[in-house]
């Protein structure tokens, strides 16, 4: 009866797979290969738009009649993040837990997710420099705009189609003495900081005395937001 039992198990175990592993493990890995193949697309698509952009741009130059004009947009490319910046500022460096991290001060055992840096902590360091008065702010080697979003994708950031494995550096330009008082007053920035001292995640802030933020280069058309 055991044996023929097994037996009807093996059958309808192999009748519902059609010969695929039901215990599909790789599919996590597949996405992730996918999301990473995409963010190189991404990035050879981006140059690509630069480089019309920036054709675009010397042909309306070569066409403005109106100086004043000019000027008032030559102005504003500074605020928009579209030129470079220079100047002293601070660094921020987020970093997962160790994967066989051990809880400390008394927390309890870590799920996967205590163990890696999450959107909302870039998020919540990002919106804490802005409100420090940030005069520009930089993830990784990008630029950060009024359109720039913030997403993550398992433990992988997304930003501005290009995907970023931690150690994730955050750079901004800025009355250090502020933006330093501003991570100390985000309630966001003091949540992370309680996984840091429970798991080992990592949190390193540097000031800096010089930093050369780039110009943002990618595209600023709005394709489904409106002004209301």
């Amino acid at each position: 009866m055991v044996f023929g039992l097994a037996g009807l198990l093996f059958w309808i175990s192999a009748n519902t797979s059609h010969g695929t592993n039901l215990r599909n493990d790789s599919q996590a890995m597949e996405y992730r290969d996918l999301v990473r193949k995409q963010g190189q697309h991404n990035v050879d698509v981006e140059r690509d738009v630069s480089d019309l952009s920036q054709e675009v741009e010397d042909l309306r130059k070569a066409q403005v009649n109106d100086p004043a004009a000019q000027a008032r947009v030559d102005a504003l490319t500074g605020p928009a993040g579209l030129a470079p910046l220079s100047g002293p500022g601070l660094t921020v460096t987020l970093t997962d837990a160790p994967a066989d991290a051990e809880p400390r001060n008394g927390a309890p055992p870590p799920t996967a997710d205590d163990l890696v840096v999450h959107q909302q902590d870039i998020q919540g360091v990002v919106n804490a420099l802005w409100a420090g008065g940030a005069q520009g702010i930089q993830i990784m080697d990008q630029r950060l705009v009024a359109t720039s979003a913030v997403r993550c994708v398992g433990n992988t950031l997304i930003l501005h189609g290009r995907v970023y494995s931690p150690p994730y550096v955050i750079s901004a330009i800025g009355d250090v003495d502020k933006l330093r008082l501003a991570l100390d007053d985000s309630e966001a920035v003091y949540n992370y900081k309680t996984y840091v001292d429970a798991y080992g995640l990592g949190y390193k802030l540097e000031d800096r005395a010089q930093l050369n933020l780039p110009g943002y280069t990618g595209p600023l058309d709005l394709q489904y937001a409106k002004v209301s």
